[in-house]
């Protein structure tokens, strides 16, 4: 897929709010409720009275806040993992329900970490899904465009994330807001049969 379209096909972009700054929100956008991840350090925990995000009927989402933390890439798997577990994609049932999950947290990684190593550091990772699909985005404050290395050299150490990506996922792309520095890269997989 092309990463200049801003949004998947059949999508209408980003979910409202999914890019609020100074977000430190840990919330299941179904029931609108925050809770305590285990994993997640107590600063990127909600206060419990924090509002809700807005979300289509039917689909789950948590949001955390990467700002300041240390050890992002395992938070942020970690955290991706309690959701795949609260959602019922874990424990996994079949060898196909099982990759489907890993390869959840493999495109998980390979975002946030290309993050930490492109553009100034994640802000936040957004995990989202409802019945068919599973969608991630990670806001980072860079400038740069993230792109698979052409041509793709398999046997060379590095610059395969991308790569992983594209092949992994339903589509992929970048959005920017006007008047905002950085970007948020988003990814869809498609939900387990």
């Amino acid at each position: 897929m092309s990463t200049t379209r801003s949004y998947s096909p059949g999508d209408g972009g980003p979910e409202p709010g999914a890019a609020a700054e100074g977000a430190s929100v840990v919330s299941d956008g179904a029931s609108g409720t925050a809770y305590s991840a285990p994993g997640v350090p107590e600063g990127a925990r909600s206060s419990g009275g924090a509002p809700a995000e807005q979300h289509p009927v039917g689909r789950l989402s948590r949001r955390l806040s990467l700002n300041g933390a240390s050890g992002i890439v395992p938070l942020a798997r970690d955290f991706t993992r309690q959701a795949l577990y609260d959602w019922g994609w874990l424990p996994a049932a079949t060898a196909d329900r099982r990759a489907a999950a890993e390869d959840v947290l493999l495109v998980v990684s390979e975002l946030v970490t290309n993050a930490c190593l492109h553009a100034e550091g994640p802000e936040s990772l957004w995990v989202a899904c409802d019945s068919k699909v599973l969608r991630i985005e990670v806001t980072d404050r860079g400038a740069g465009h993230p792109a698979p290395r052409t041509p793709h050299r398999a046997g060379r150490p590095g610059g395969h994330g991308m790569f992983i990506v594209q092949r992994l996922c339903l589509g992929w792309g970048v959005v920017r807001n006007p008047g905002v520095a950085g970007k948020t890269v988003w990814a869809e997989l498609g939900a387990p049969a």
